[in-house]
């Protein structure tokens, strides 16, 4: 009996033990829903700031891809002593214009000889004959902001940049003051109001007629930043409070929404003389 009584006092106190450490080693169903309140807390405040750094990596490599244009530009006019014209045979101006792009021209200057190669510029830009290299993705072109669902606007290699052809916001920009405009070449000495002063290329994020083989993506300003509808060609992009724009001195710089008109109207010209348009 006396071997049986030790045996059972050893089980019920394993038994009490047992209980004591699953008590112990449990939680409860308050506690298990505080922790999960106090993670998606955490969750909830990190998301926005992973977004934020993300959002700005977006906006530095955009305006990359316009520095590196900037240089390509540059370097176009260092070899033709002037920049390319904004676009040529422009339609409807010309009935049957082969309507190329500013930003066909600069091709070979962007390292993008293979594409360059393939146009064939005696051709319109949408005749079957340049299907091929217009249909080429140019990754320079492309704003990493930008939410599209195909890099192709109508089988044809998107564009998320546009040229500065003046503004319509004090003026009726005729003729022409911008730096991109049709038929003409624009060189460093017509550009009076400064190459710092003076935006060249701009954002203009998706946009309709956005094929860097088209001519048509050239536009005069005639809203504030990011605000003009959607049919209208304009200094628009994916990123908040701004988009970057490229000016004639090869610096790209963002540009906030909240701008003054008419120093965004200023700075969209090439020589409208005018004073005070300090972007700070």
């Amino acid at each position: 009996m006396s071997r049986l009584n030790r045996f059972v006092q050893l089980a019920v106190r394993c038994g009490f033990q047992a209980r004591s450490l699953r008590t112990r080693c449990g939680f409860t169903l308050v506690e298990l829903l505080v922790v999960l309140a106090i993670v998606g807390l955490l969750i909830g405040l990190l998301l926005p700031a992973v977004q934020a750094v993300r959002e700005t990596a977006r906006r530095m490599q955009c305006q990359n891809n316009l520095h590196q244009i900037g240089i390509g530009l540059q370097n176009y006019h260092a070899a033709f002593r002037a920049f390319p014209p904004g676009g040529l045979e422009v339609r409807p101006q010309w009935r049957r214009g082969k309507q190329f792009a500013w930003s066909a021209f600069v091709l070979p200057f962007i390292e993008e000889n293979a594409t360059y190669e393939k146009i064939r510029f005696d051709y319109p830009f949408d005749h079957a004959i340049n299907q091929d290299a217009a249909s080429d993705v140019i990754e320079t072109f492309l704003c990493p902001s930008t939410n599209r669902q195909s890099p192709r606007h109508r089988g044809r290699g998107a564009t998320d940049y546009g040229g500065i052809y003046g503004e319509r916001i004090v003026s009726r920009n005729y003729p022409p003051r911008g730096v991109m405009i049709h038929e003409r070449a624009i060189r460093f000495r017509d550009i009076t109001d400064g190459t710092t002063r003076t935006l060249m290329i701009s954002e203009d994020a998706d946009f309709p007629d956005g094929q860097w083989i088209n001519a048509w993506n050239l536009f005069d300003q005639a809203f504030s930043i990011n605000r003009a509808p959607r049919f209208e060609n304009d200094i628009r992009s994916m990123h908040p409070q701004g988009a970057n724009g490229l000016f004639a001195d090869g610096s790209a710089r963002f540009l906030n929404e909240n701008i003054d008109l008419e120093i965004l109207a200023a700075i969209c010209t090439r020589n409208g003389a005018e004073t005070g348009k300090d972007l700070d």
